[in-house]
């Protein structure tokens, strides 16, 4: 393995270990057992070694999630939905470190314009997986349209929940609660 690949899996250990803004450059060369030049030769700073390491995470926990997660047999997309949220919400519990790094990617991006396009991209991709999970297929089969609105829906809804998990676990809602909140919306605009 070379020093670019290296230094990958450094900055992710880093990430699960220290979230994103408390992870150096040291920490990160250090992980990987290269020099702190090596960051800026492979990725040209931190920062864009570190959005690309997250959103590699972001995307194994998503093909995961894919795999783990398919219909009932009987078909029931009730069900599903609520597996998906289930294991949504056991993800926050479980992976803190993933979920708060990907927040504040979020708030570097808004003092970094150079984060900013890797981010809007990294969004489009989490629609884009929020509606092949739902509908149970391959992301290259999400018309575009779902992408815009179901993907944008549920990955708004994602981490709404998300933040309340994360602020106060206790409190927050369940994934039955979830589906009964949006039935309830779904009334509303009847």
């Amino acid at each position: 393995m070379g020093n670019r690949e290296v230094l990958l899996i450094g900055a992710k250990e880093c990430l699960r270990q220290k979230g994103y803004d408390r992870t150096s450059v040291r920490d990160i060369a250090t992980a990987a057992g290269v020099s702190m030049a090596a960051i800026g030769y492979h990725y040209g700073s931190r920062e864009a070694l570190l959005t690309q390491a997250l959103f590699e995470i972001l995307d194994e926990w998503g093909d995961a999630m894919g795999r783990a997660l398919v219909p009932g047999a009987d078909g029931s997309t009730k069900d599903h939905f609520e597996r998906l949220w289930q294991s949504l919400i056991d993800s926050f519990s479980a992976h803190p470190d993933l979920w708060l790094a990907s927040m504040e990617l979020f708030m570097q991006a808004q003092r970094q314009p150079g984060l900013r396009a890797p981010l809007a991209d990294g969004t489009v991709q989490g629609r884009r997986g929020m509606a092949a999970l739902l509908k149970s297929v391959p992301e290259d089969e999400v018309p575009e349209d779902s992408v815009r609105t179901l993907g944008s829906v549920q990955l708004a809804l994602m981490q709404g929940v998300m933040i309340q998990h994360l602020s106060h676990p206790a409190t927050a809602p369940t994934a039955g609660e979830i589906l009964d909140g949006l039935r309830a919306l779904a009334e509303l605009t009847r």
